[in-house]
């Protein structure tokens, strides 16, 4: 068993207000005495909250030398002063550039690669400028109209995911006086005129559900409705297909997908339906300039791609077939081929797929590593961008050549002063409670051997496949001898649809079991140390923190959950909440049984009881509008109420951010340490 840290502040913990509630379950009446947190205009939650963050606070500034060595080792990683590669769309180059000591992207643009990549780039927009005097700024869209013209962008400056809607005149620099409120991240699309911006809004309950028409120029007043979805299941959104020839409109739930298509020559014609929705049928649809591309799991689990006619969209035809454990999750249409994306053995790859159907697979590093399409604007064009990392490698962007599969590094994100020869990953397999295979991967420094302190990372929801990825941030924790250990359990997508099926629903479960068994795993093969653990994830990731360490509170010394997803019954419970009804198809709806007594078995809040718990970092946004700032809240106050011992508890709420957390790299930067700082002072503890 972990020896647990202990809180040295010496000062009194919060104590949240109880108010007598009762809830009404098909398990029986359950009380709820934090019932009352769901209203976040409530000034006695407020107050609390904020009593919170001081308590936090001075845990963190009782620990302020560490933090502040941290986020300096993370700026001595950083070429803060650094340009992304410039990109080709049209007869444009577009690059981002960041400035030391500026917390945002500067986006310009050249008509030549050797222009746009130096100092005499036209500037289009800077985020800094954009994000002064807000203490939130998140970057929406950022969408060039066919002529290059216009940019089409948006921006929250709150974190509730609202995003005003603006269109920059790019020869000037200068905003037109078209101004949108209250867009959503469902993306946009300019006609082929670039007289008219498509838009998505969202209902009462923030679920983007409705497609919108502003011609450049007119009043807000004079948008016209495009496409509606009155099935609140469903999530709308919107994009030009590679081609430029259609404008997608996507509509989808988390079980069934539709797609109407819209000839962006003629923007003001009736949306055409691909084919109508059927319970249970995926797909979505691309433009090959031939013909349309169809990825679907019509009779294919782990999806094809088919082909259809654009005068019969409906009328489908084979083409990739489908492969069992080979999970296709995107196809990406150029002139001379199809680039597809698929998962294979908890593995991404890309291979490329030419009219006649035969592939080739693109094959750039050993496993285990994350390979993802880059940005590739052009539809005419003999290379595919894609970027690679792993654990040990940066993120690095490589052109295939399309024909012969000869490729170059076009840049690799610079890491000054780390040797990353310092560093080894692997994989392992670990065996769960009902003898399935669980794969994890494992990073450490080469000098630290043996079973090591480590924070092990999970997901595992929605069908998200969590490759390795690289973190700069992450290395002050290997130069101080911890390993750090990221699992694939049941509930992500990395080996495939069945993969997926049995870690949702009333199979939930196993995504925390599959953790916990990683976890013990990597112990019984000594690569880890099993009295020097923590546990991190983060909104779905942060329930599954949650389950775990109320199924075996023993087994972490710390742990952090980020906005996490903690009171799941009475969230699912509650339609009037937003997104719950889409929720429904993932984890079910316990308003009736068997979902009631299941997830009810498994909802942190629900099952923190007396326990001697870990060390706990919990963290929330008060304009989530994802996991209700009410969740995580309430939970810390139940934590305080019957655990039985004095470990750390500290709950941080950003007051003005969501669910994303601060935005800045310099305040991104400033936060990670702060995290990193709890793992340490409290997975490493030996008193």
């Amino acid at each position: 068993m972990p020896e647990r840290a202990t809180d040295p502040s010496k000062t009194d913990h919060p104590a949240a207000p109880r108010r007598p509630h009762t809830w009404q379950r098909p398990t029986g009446p359950r009380d709820d005495p934090y019932a009352w947190m769901l209203d976040v205009n409530d000034e006695e939650f407020l107050q609390y909250l904020q009593s919170e963050n001081e308590y936090a606070q001075r845990w963190f500034e009782s620990n302020r030398k560490l933090t502040t060595k941290i986020v300096e080792e993370i700026k001595s990683r950083v070429q803060e002063t650094d340009q992304s590669p410039a990109v080709r769309s049209g007869k444009w180059w577009y690059v981002s550039r960041t400035v030391e000591g500026l917390s945002y992207p500067i986006h310009c643009r050249a008509i030549s690669r050797e222009l746009a990549e130096t100092s005499n780039a036209d500037l289009i927009l800077d985020q800094n400028i954009e994000a002064d005097g807000h203490d939130f700024f998140d970057l929406g869209t950022f969408e060039p109209d066919p002529t290059h013209r216009y940019i089409a962008w948006s921006s929250d400056t709150a974190g509730n995911e609202h995003y005003t809607l603006r269109i920059r005149d790019a020869s000037t620099g200068l905003d037109l006086d078209d101004t949108i409120p209250d867009t959503t991240w469902g993306g946009v699309a300019w006609s082929a005129d670039s007289e008219h911006l498509f838009y998505v809004v969202a209902d009462d309950t923030e679920r983007p559900f409705q497609v919108r028409r502003h011609k450049i120029g007119t009043p807000l007043i004079n948008d016209e409705i495009v496409f509606t979805d009155n099935d609140e299941r469903f999530f709308v959104g919107i994009e030009l297909t590679r081609s430029g020839r259609f404008i997608i409109i996507y509509s989808g739930s988390k079980t069934s997908s539709e797609i109407h298509l819209l000839d962006a020559s003629t923007p003001l014609t009736e949306p055409q339906c691909v084919r109508p929705r059927t319970e249970n049928i995926e797909y979505s649809v691309d433009d090959w300039g031939h013909t349309l591309v169809i990825t679907t799991n019509l009779d294919a689990e782990d999806f094809c791609i088919m082909t259809a006619p654009y005068d019969d969209p409906g009328k489908w035809t084979d083409f990739v077939s489908h492969r069992p454990g080979h999970r296709i999750t995107a196809a990406e249409p150029f002139e001379q081929t199809l680039a597809v994306h698929e998962w294979v053995n908890a593995q991404p790859r890309i291979r490329l797929v030419n009219t006649d159907g035969e592939s080739k697979l693109i094959e750039l590093t050993q496993s285990p590593h994350d390979i993802e399409f880059g940005t590739n604007e052009n539809f005419s064009t003999d290379q595919l961008r894609v970027r690679v990392q792993s654990l040990t490698q940066p993120s690095t962007i490589i052109d295939i050549n399309i024909h012969d599969l000869s490729h170059q590094v076009i840049r690799q994100t610079p890491t000054p002063g780390v040797d990353l020869a310092n560093y080894v990953s692997e994989r392992h397999w670990a065996t769960a409670d009902d003898g399935t295979k669980v794969p994890y991967d494992i990073i450490r420094h080469k000098d630290h051997h043996g079973a090591l302190p480590a924070v092990v990372y999970a997901y595992g929801s929605y069908e998200i496949s969590l490759p390795p990825w690289f973190s700069v941030a992450r290395l002050s924790l290997l130069d101080r001898g911890l390993a750090w250990v990221l699992v694939h359990p049941r509930g992500g997508g990395e080996l495939g649809r069945q993969w997926y099926l049995n870690g949702k629903y009333l199979k939930k479960r196993n995504t925390f079991t599959d953790v916990i068994a990683a976890t013990k795993d990597a112990v019984s093969r000594q690569l880890i140390d099993g009295k020097k653990l923590a546990i991190r994830g983060g909104s779905a990731g942060g329930l599954m923190v949650g389950a775990c360490i109320t199924i075996e509170p023993q087994l972490f010394a710390s742990a952090v959950a980020e906005v996490p997803f903690v009171d799941v019954v009475s969230t699912m419970s509650d339609p009037s909440l937003p997104l719950t009804i889409t929720e429904w198809e993932e984890w079910g709806d316990p308003r009736s049984e068997p979902y009631a007594s299941y997830i009810e078995s498994y909802s942190p809040y629900d099952n923190t009881r007396p326990a001697n718990y870990p060390a706990l970092l919990i963290t929330a946004g008060l304009h989530d509008p994802r996991v209700s700032v009410h969740e995580p809240a309430k939970w810390t106050a139940r934590l305080r109420e019957v655990r039985t011992n004095d470990a750390p508890l500290l709950l941080k709420t950003e007051m003005g951010a969501g669910h994303g957390g601060p935005s800045g790299r310099y305040a991104a930067w400033e936060d990670e340490a702060r995290t990193l700082t709890f793992l340490l002072e409290t997975v490493t503890v030996t008193t």
